[in-house]
């Protein structure tokens, strides 16, 4: 038995995700079950949700990168 949904999503969302799937032959209703089914398949959504953990590890580095500029004992470089 099928059922239908309605789901909101923003419309540029919506026209570039179609674009893609329309380059990968499918339609939208087919994209979506692959995902859906797929969820099913592995238990859980199919990659990874992960915080943003680079931003923080640029600003470690970037913080770094200024101590090491004002340290006059720090290690430089004169080429590339």
């Amino acid at each position: 038995m099928k059922v239908s949904f309605n789901v909101k999503v923003d419309k540029e969302v919506k026209e570039k995700s179609e674009e893609i799937f329309n380059e990968l032959g499918l339609d939208m209703n087919t994209a979506i079950n692959i995902f859906l089914n797929k969820t099913i398949y592995e238990n859980g959504i199919p990659f990874d949700l992960k915080l943003d953990t680079q931003n923080q590890t640029t600003i470690e580095a970037i913080e770094e990168g200024r101590k090491l500029l004002n340290d006059p004992n720090a290690k430089g470089y004169h080429s590339i």
